[in-house]
């Protein structure tokens, strides 16, 4: 393959006869069917994949991240709301009372926020946070397999095999754990195959229109997913470039025309997300995530992981930071034949295309090395080799991600080399044939592969919104814009005051507000981020007791705390419900009504829920 336009996408060896071009009125049809199977069976696998959560959408959640999964619900549900109310649906007040929340440097989904707006207020953000984890999943096994066909010269059914790998990656599968950003890579392919036509065809102004498009929904969908592919594209050009120095400056004035073109789309649609972004209120530089613990253990990439085939034997290990960050797992078997694979290609190919080969593996290469962070992880433990990451890992936007996830970058390569071996496979006449039977590659393939076929998602019951919320009541208790403090206060690992703004903001009437709640806002050391804001003095009484379900002593300093910390919220009354639900761990609720009860009084019981009147 060459990203010149002159050159076919997989150039025989110069020692192969040239064949005249089929006839490609007959081929369309055949193009079509294989299409369609191909997204019919995307779309079975992610609804395989998914069953568990589809059993009952409203009342099931994910079984080791349902703290993220109340987050993506809500910003579903508010950005309905914000459409349906002309808010900004890149800033909020309605949590982290008073100072409010910066959306722009979360994840803010925006273009699914709106594109589903109708689906949210009409099932709910449950179903709506269902259909598009779904819909991620299969339109990004689509989307690779028609990058892989029509733009990398890759055979139908072997650009099938290389998409549904990509698709169902072992790191997509673990970011289907309530991930909407990660698994939303169909937009990748999109992006790669529209930089090609850029330079393939004569429209680059065209195509750097829709190229621009295609950036800004990417960056309102997952910025981080945005910069990793910029970097690997600038890395494969760079390196291909290199090798091909002729074809690339034939390009050069398509691709400055188009790029320019793109970044005067993408600028003018981005310019407020941008400038919110780095330089808007409740900002914050570098998540503040560690990057020796969500780093990449290097003895993963030859591991299997925990929802596969291999996993429900109990061949996986467990060697990623956590459920949702299994980044590589590709399985000894899968290693090998790509490396094999990778060598045969480059036996049988021409200049151009063992350029694209290099680029290919220089990219793979760096990425999984980076993916490994600033200190080398074997089997659990840091060994103390220091690694390239830690020489960018403080620099602007590399310190906003994850080093682990850098490790996303190696499965579209390995998909891609899947496909031109399998291309290579049914290639009949060919000078330079693969060595050995076709059965003994098919059973390569399905060695590497099978036991990497994805089990359903684990999941967990999750209790209905109380109806005291649900139905609306709250309104009597509290005015348009007050707030509602949950008890425990809302944050990742306790998300039911999220959920209870959801429906209230999906209902169609007025809305309450939140103190903290489940966001990345500033407050981590040296400027970085970190998840919700700065606990208050109740924040953390309330969590350790419904942690422990030990109730402390309660005196006069915890009653004070309590008032200051009502009033900084501005606090309307105080909600307990009957099903606290913990993300992560078993919750005491009724350690949570003793406690609440010595700090305010007796509650009163309204609908399902306990009820404090904050007092003047």
């Amino acid at each position: 393959m060459s990203i010149a336009p002159q050159h076919a996408p997989l150039n025989p060896p110069a020692s192969e006869p040239s064949t005249p071009p089929a006839d490609p009125a007959p081929a369309r049809p055949r193009a079509w069917r294989a299409d369609l199977l191909v997204a019919a069976v995307s779309l079975l696998t992610a609804l395989w994949v998914t069953s568990s959560l589809w059993a009952d959408p409203a009342h099931r959640a994910s079984g080791v991240n349902s703290g993220d999964q109340a987050f993506f619900e809500w910003l579903l549900s508010y950005g309905a709301w914000a459409v349906g109310h002309g808010a900004d649906p890149l800033f909020t007040h309605l949590l982290n009372v008073p100072d409010g929340v910066n959306l722009a440097v979360n994840t803010s989904i925006t273009v699914y926020a709106v594109a589903f707006a109708p689906l949210t207020y009409l099932a709910g953000p449950a179903v709506t946070f269902l259909v598009i984890l779904t819909l991620n999943l299969a339109l990004s096994a689509f989307a690779w397999y028609r990058l892989f066909t029509r733009h990398l010269g890759a055979a139908p059914w072997a650009a099938a095999v290389g998409g549904l790998f990509c698709g169902f990656a072992p790191a997509m599968i673990s970011h289907a754990n309530a991930h909407l950003n990660w698994t939303a890579q169909w937009v990748i392919p999109l992006i790669i195959g529209r930089c090609l036509l850029l330079v393939r065809r004569g429209r680059p102004v065209r195509d750097g229109v829709i190229l621009g498009l295609l950036i800004a929904v990417c960056f309102s969908i997952a910025a981080e997913a945005l910069f990793f592919t910029a970097l690997a594209l600038g890395v494969f050009t760079l390196v291909w470039a290199l090798s091909q120095r002729t074809a690339a400056r034939s390009l050069v004035r398509p691709a400055l025309a188009g790029l320019g073109t793109a970044a005067l789309v993408a600028g003018v649609l981005l310019a407020y997300p941008l400038w919110l972004h780095f330089l808007g209120p409740q900002g914050y530089h570098g998540t503040g995530f560690d990057p020796k613990i969500h780093n990449e253990d290097l003895a993963a990439y030859a591991a299997w992981p925990q929802r596969s085939l291999a996993g429900a034997l109990g061949l996986n290990a467990e060697l990623a930071a956590n459920p949702t960050e299994e980044n590589s797992f590709f399985g000894a078997p899968l290693l090998v034949l790509i490396a094999v694979g990778l060598v045969l290609l480059w036996r049988r190919a021409d200049g151009a295309h063992r350029a694209t080969l290099r680029a290919l593996a220089v990219v793979a290469g760096a990425f999984a090395l980076l993916s490994l962070g600033p200190e080398l992880r074997w089997l659990h433990h840091l060994t103390g080799v220091p690694m390239p990451e830690a020489l960018v890992g403080g620099l602007p936007v590399f310190n906003a991600a994850l080093p682990s996830r850098l490790a996303l970058i190696v499965a579209p390569v390995f998909g891609l080399i899947l496909a031109w071996l399998g291309t290579a496979l049914t290639r009949p006449g060919a000078a330079r044939p693969l060595p050995g039977p076709r059965w003994a590659w098919v059973a390569a393939f399905a060695v590497a592969l099978v036991p990497l076929v994805p089990t359903p998602l684990l999941a967990r019951d999750r209790a209905p919104v109380p109806h005291f919320f649900a139905a609306g009541t709250w309104r009597q208790y509290v005015a348009d814009g007050g707030t509602v403090v949950p008890v425990p206060i809302t944050n990742d690992l306790l998300p039911d005051g999220q959920r209870w703004q959801a429906a209230a903001l999906t209902d169609g009437g007025s809305v309450f507000r939140l103190p903290a709640g489940f966001f990345l806002g500033p407050g981590g050391p040296n400027g970085t981020g970190r998840i919700g804001p700065v606990p208050r003095p109740t924040q953390t009484l309330l969590e350790e007791v419904a942690k422990t379900g030990t109730v402390p002593p309660i005196g006069d300093a915890e009653r004070t705390a309590l008032r200051e910390d009502l009033r900084y919220w501005q606090g309307s009354i105080v909600v307990l419900a009957d099903d606290v639900h913990g993300a992560h761990w078993q919750t005491y609720q009724p350690a949570l009504l003793q406690t609440m009860t010595a700090l305010l009084g007796a509650p009163e019981r309204v609908d399902d829920v306990w009820l404090w009147h904050v007092p003047a």
